[in-house]
């Protein structure tokens, strides 16, 4: 099938019916759009294996780089009913990223991105796509490639992010290991906030445990903060390494 071309022309006009705190709020296209810079992807379905584990962890890591190129926020649609979308969003710990639930269908289809997936059992969803949208005007599209299975390819949050910028190099991840009301852990995140640095948080006792951080680090204290792989320490150590010519960040 040959997508509909999208580019040039505006977003369709959709009321999304979605569920926040306990009541039914309804969000529209013009709310979403209009006199910003928006990157939307689109995806077959929450808690799916490719969109869980790479579409939308990847756009939520990134958030802060495309902030600093101009986009105003990042959302997410998929053809879910609100209850979904929402315990999806609370399962992926994506606080970067809006998410929308295109539970009827509407939206998609008025991108002309509404296909059959009967065969699995899920009817029809959306093709994943990405795209990127300025004051409520489509910009451009990356449409995955039609195959079969679930390419993944040309969606992806470096793909779109390349765009805006070819000159953009990713930086290595960073992951801190913390504990609640732990000061130094707060020292240490904020340290990272304030140079712009993104950081996956994981905390002692929900995320991992004590045995885990003494095999991977030879200590017991939190923060222990890791750099693209490398065992940087504790609140002090991260301070010495900013500040060192070893920085990557």
């Amino acid at each position: 099938m040959a997508f509909k071309e999208m580019v040039g022309q505006k977003v369709p006009n959709v009321t999304f019916h979605t569920r926040q705190d306990g009541e039914w709020v309804d969000v529209t296209t013009d709310e979403l759009f209009d006199g910003k810079k928006v990157v939307l992807f689109s995806l077959p379905g929450a808690f799916t294996p490719t969109c869980s584990s790479m579409h939308l962890p990847r756009y939520n890591e990134l958030y802060g780089e495309f902030k600093k190129l101009g986009v105003d926020d990042i959302i997410c649609v998929s053809v879910n009913d609100t209850f979904v979308m929402n315990a999806w969003q609370d399962d992926q710990d994506c606080a970067n990223i809006t998410i929308i639930p295109d539970g009827n269908g509407e939206f998609t289809d008025a991108m002309g991105r509404l296909v059959d997936k009967e065969k699995l059992g899920f009817g029809k969803r959306s093709w994943r796509y990405s795209m990127l949208v300025d004051d409520g005007v489509i910009v451009k599209i990356f449409d995955e490639p039609q195959k079969d299975g679930d390419p993944f390819e040309v969606s992806d949050a470096d793909t779109m992010i390349k765009y805006l910028n070819p000159k953009w190099a990713d930086k290595p991840s960073v992951a801190v290991i913390s504990k609640e009301g732990c000061p130094f852990c707060m020292k240490a995140k904020e340290a990272l906030t304030a140079r712009g640095v993104t950081y996956e948080e994981l905390v002692l006792g929900r995320d991992i445990t004590t045995t885990a951080v003494r095999a991977m680090t030879g200590h017991e204290t939190v923060p222990q903060v890791f750099v693209g792989g490398k065992h940087i320490g504790g609140s002090e150590d991260l301070e010495k390494y900013l500040t060192s010519g070893e920085c990557v960040l």
